[in-house]
């Protein structure tokens, strides 16, 4: 969607001793944050200042200027190398960033366009068919989406479009997909 940089992740486990895989002796490791990004969701390993404690669901600035308790960012992470503390935190973590950036969610609802003659935006999103992408789209054509509420209102048995977001987005963190819609490069 937007190609800006991150400003801030949210944290999803932090490993105060580092990782117990990790073969350098314990006075060696260095505490390793996992977190993912609040606009573009990219999942990142990060390295806190000394001294401090960091709390999963905790959101943290990563952005160019001084960082209060992040050091330096290690660098990208794939969603296999994710704790399974991450991992269990990352759907309550997503869902919590698709309400808050519920118009940015709506817009693609609003603007979603074909990618070739057979395929189209809206059935990149699991459980959404010809059938939900054709009622999307005569639905919108009428008046645009205002809010998750009034799309679920005015789609008859659309399944939660929260939810929906949700599966895709990790589903493009996996590697499963081909499109990325959500998740940046």
């Amino acid at each position: 969607m937007d190609q800006a940089k991150e400003e801030h992740a949210i944290i999803l486990d932090f490993l105060p001793n580092g990782y117990p895989f990790d073969p350098r002796p314990s006075h060696r490791k260095t505490p390793v944050a996992q977190s993912i990004g609040t606009s573009r969701f990219i999942l990142r390993e990060l390295i806190p200042r000394k001294d401090v404690h960091l709390n999963p669901d905790e959101e943290v600035y990563i952005g160019e200027g001084k960082r209060d308790k992040i050091n330096h960012i290690q660098g990208r992470m794939e969603f296999s190398t994710l704790t399974s503390t991450a991992e269990s935190q990352l759907e309550f973590v997503l869902r919590e960033l698709v309400k808050r950036n519920e118009a940015k969610f709506i817009e693609f609802f609003n603007k979603a366009q074909p990618l070739s003659t057979r395929m189209h935006q809206l059935e990149l999103l699991p459980g959404v068919g010809k059938k939900h992408m054709w009622e999307v789209i005569n639905t919108r054509d009428e008046e645009p989406f205002k809010d998750f509420a009034d799309l679920r209102a005015r789609v008859k048995l659309m399944p939660d479009p929260e939810k929906l977001i949700v599966r895709r987005i990790i589903s493009e963190l996996s590697g499963e997909e081909k499109h990325l819609v959500f998740v940046g490069r």
